[in-house]
């Protein structure tokens, strides 16, 4: 259901909800939120809540200026893990400077003019994603060892999966904030686990992706287990990815209503834009260290190329079958900012449409002779930081932050004797 302000401000009244969670995303994407009484709600709507940007990762582009948070009523959500008496809301938000100007590090409001400018040229994007994660014991005092949760492999059912009853609590709890999961399964490796989701607006997918990820980690305490979305949490095992289903269509009140249903053409050129520029936005994509350690392995994506079948190619095509998204990027993994990773998939099958880009050559193992994904995060910066395609988009400030910080976190690894241990300490324990 979508709500209006005034409709919240009737449920609040209605059904005993006492805390709104008002909730945005860094420019890592993680979560933060800050909680105001209902009884405020009133006064965030017309002047938004004001937030220190200086703590925020990424928000010192603001420069010392004030910012507030402002609550997108679409979006107001009841979160089923807290309690029922004394009920908790939540709302995803936009960011503005005090005079209303949008702040431009606001992933949600990049989003929302990336498809808003790909709509004024006449063209409709649809994401689903499929994102995986781990299942891990605690020990006696409750904190997180690298024990997987059980030892089960894709597909298997219990009692080697251990994780059916987590599943289905995390997908009841979606179910309740009115999210729906397509299917869920134990993945290939030990103590992992994939949910997905259908295909919905970009704005709509990029908070659902964020409303999931919220439920796993909630749901995974209440059992009394550690989930984490770490790119590669073990290093001899399979790592966590996301796949980004995308698909493109006409809009019916741009084009002619002649024009063909058959929209292949367009969407092999958007899948031809989408890995012409992928390396240039992969810092993006895959924004840790950690993140890097997935590519090559397991069948995993490492080749910018394309084919049908699950192999190290970056795109699987699904146009012959039919499928609600035909292009699936493979290399993305859980902790980017989905925001500004799905509004740049936009730009980018935007400008391959537009470029009647082609499409390279199916996928062949026995070829070398496919260009490859950044091996790294310094190689992924120092290609953003010369990157003509992120200067069209990102605002330039925001630009030189996440290259910097991105150098920053590779000088920090390479300084580290033990490696693994500093990835674990980094990683593991939050994301």
């Amino acid at each position: 259901m979508i709500y209006t302000e005034n409709e919240v401000l009737s449920y609040i009244d209605e059904n005993d909800v006492k805390f709104v969670k008002l909730t945005f995303c860094d420019i890592k994407g993680a979560l933060k939120n800050i909680s105001v009484l209902s009884s405020e709600m009133t006064a965030a709507f017309e002047r938004g809540v004001r937030i220190t940007a200086k703590k925020i990762c990424g928000f010192s582009i603001a420069k010392g200026r004030d910012l507030y948070i402002y609550p997108d009523a679409q979006t107001m959500k009841v979160l089923p893990w807290r309690p029922q008496h004394g009920r908790v809301i939540r709302m995803f938000c936009y960011i503005k400077y005090g005079d209303g100007a949008p702040f431009e590090g606001d992933g949600r409001y990049f989003l929302k003019q990336a498809a808003k400018k790909a709509l004024n040229k006449g063209w409709c994007f649809r994401f689903g994603t499929s994102s995986e994660f781990m299942l891990f014991r605690n020990d006696e005092s409750g904190m997180p060892t690298k024990i997987p949760h059980d030892y089960a492999g894709y597909c298997d059912i219990a009692p080697d999966d251990k994780g059916e009853n987590f599943r289905r609590d995390v997908c009841f709890t979606l179910e309740q904030m009115g999210i729906h999961p397509v299917s869920s399964r134990h993945e290939a490796g030990h103590g992992q686990h994939e949910i997905d989701f259908n295909a919905s607006s970009a704005l709509k997918a990029a908070d659902t992706f964020l409303s999931f990820k919220s439920a796993v980690k909630s749901v995974a305490e209440q059992h009394g287990i550690h989930a984490s979305f770490m790119p590669k949490p073990v290093k001899n095992d399979c790592g966590n990815g996301m796949h980004i289903g995308v698909n493109v269509f006409r809009d019916s009140d741009f084009f002619d209503n002649d024009s063909p249903d058959d929209n292949s053409a367009e969407v092999n050129m958007a899948a031809a834009g989408i890995m012409n520029f992928i390396r240039q936005y992969t810092v993006f994509t895959n924004s840790t260290v950690n993140s890097y350690s997935r590519f090559g392995e397991f069948s995993l994506p490492r080749y910018i190329a394309w084919s049908t079948e699950e192999q190290e190619q970056l795109v699987k095509l699904n146009i012959e079958t039919g499928g609600e998204a035909p292009i699936v990027l493979r290399a993305p993994d859980c902790v980017c900012n989905p925001y500004f990773v799905f509004g740049l998939i936009i730009y980018a099958a935007v400008e391959g449409i537009e470029g009647k880009m082609e499409m390279p050559e199916k996928f062949e193992p026995s070829s070398a002779s496919y260009e490859k994904l950044p091996v790294n995060l310094l190689e992924a910066a120092e290609i953003a930081d010369n990157s003509e395609f992120l200067k069209r988009y990102i605002p330039e400030e925001l630009l030189k932050l996440v290259v910097s910080s991105a150098k920053d976190e590779w000088k920090e690894y390479s300084a580290e004797y033990d490696k693994e241990l500093y990835e674990e300490k980094k990683y593991f324990y939050s994301l």
